[in-house]
């Protein structure tokens, strides 16, 4: 409890002055646009990881968090902020980006040619999985390929026998709906149409009327609960359209079910959370810090976990180079090793600096496989009295 405490009590002051061994982290996520409701638990759970660091007094290294707006849909405006944080700020990694796209022109444009670590909490395109990275891109937040699997089997399970698909217009959406549309007809359903909408319209009665022409037994919307999927989904009720929707991660956060009402009781889905050990304890430190954060929200747990890699790696390997600690990332986040949670990121430290090898578990179970990415578990809901029930973890 004591080191909980001392980390929350660091949380208020590491923004300060900065000293000689100082170090900079990027958090470079949405503050504006369609998950602002979600970044400001996932900025608060990274920047907790680095004062229980400090708080510690076992890293070579005091971490400050310089923070840079994704907006999330934005391109430019991403890759300006991680320049900005690159150039100007001197940052040794960047916790994120967040929604897929912007997260692919980042790691591209800024982090491939700059040669910095990007840990994403949240962008879960399977085509990053492909994308050249050089060795310099890992995220905490596993594919939507493997979502897509988790839907159509919870789709399959409650008898729906028909899907009417709507998705985001951008890399996020348009990944995350093949792999839902993939996996559910491999089982059996149909998807009776799977149209994009764009983000930000005042009106969306258009798209819903083809949705409703097209029929299904549910609307899944793989969409943004900021925005669009939050129109879709107020335009669908309005003409009675639908009545029932299917929401993946992206439509998750307690903001939608604020805005939807009593309405949206009934609808269903998963979103990327896991159920190991360390998930209950970051809860409490969420909890019990100085600027209290739901560590339940989506990604948060993946954003502490993220930036506890990146210190760690940057302990192991005796460096603040992207280049050299990269290659620490995937031992330090695997067994065999001594099992790591939240709040013993001191005794991380002290085991590395002895020489014995840690399993990095953090608040989600952490376990990279492939090219740096989150095997995962699933938090299956439905939402009641406007909150997400968890019904079972996948």
């Amino acid at each position: 409890m004591k080191k909980l405490l001392l980390a929350s009590v660091a949380a208020t002051a590491f923004a300060g002055a900065a000293s000689a061994d100082d170090v900079k982290l990027g958090i470079l996520i949405g503050f504006t646009g369609p998950i602002e409701s979600l970044t400001s638990h996932m900025a608060a759970a990274a920047e907790l990881a680095m004062a229980e660091v400090n708080a510690s007094g076992k890293s070579a290294h005091t971490f400050t968090s310089v923070r840079g707006d994704s907006t999330c849909v934005d391109a430019a405006a991403a890759q300006a902020a991680g320049e900005r944080m690159v150039t100007a700020e001197g940052v040794k990694g960047i916790i994120g980006a967040d929604c897929s796209g912007v997260t692919r022109a980042v790691l591209q444009n800024v982090a491939r040619p700059n040669g910095i670590v990007m840990i994403s909490p949240s962008a879960t395109s399977p085509a990053l999985t492909a994308d050249e990275d050089d060795g310099l891109f890992f995220r905490t937040a596993p594919s939507d390929a493997r979502e897509g699997e988790i839907m159509a089997d919870i789709l399959m399970e409650k008898g729906v026998k028909s899907i009417a698909l709507t998705y985001s217009n951008s890399d996020y959406g348009k990944g995350l709906a093949e792999a839902i549309a993939n996996a559910y007809t491999a089982k059996g359903g149909v998807v009776t149409i799977n149209a994009a909408h764009d983000d930000g319209k005042a009106d969306y009665s258009a798209e819903v009327a083809a949705l409703a022409a097209a029929g299904g037994d549910i609307l899944v919307v793989a969409g943004y609960l900021d925005q669009g999927g939050k129109g879709i989904i107020q335009a669908s009720l309005d003409t009675g359209a639908f009545s029932t929707f299917g929401l993946p991660g992206g439509m998750v956060g307690d903001s939608l079910p604020a805005a939807i009402g009593p309405a949206l009781d009934g609808s269903y889905g998963q979103v990327a959370q896991s159920d190991a050990p360390g998930a209950a304890i970051l809860t409490e430190m969420g909890k019990a810090n100085a600027t209290p954060f739901e560590a339940t929200s989506p990604y948060a747990m993946e954003s502490y976990d993220a930036a506890a890699l990146i210190m760690l790696a940057m302990h192991a390997a005796g460096s603040t180079d992207p280049k050299v600690y990269k290659e620490k990332i995937m031992d330090l986040a695997n067994a065999p090793g001594e099992p790591i949670l939240p709040g013993e990121l001191g005794k991380a430290l002290e085991l590395i600096a002895a020489g014995t090898d840690i399993d990095y578990q953090g608040a989600s179970g952490v376990e990279l496989i492939g090219p740096g990415e989150s095997a995962g578990r699933y938090k299956e809901f439905v939402i009641k009295d406007g909150k997400y029930e968890t019904v079972t973890f996948r």
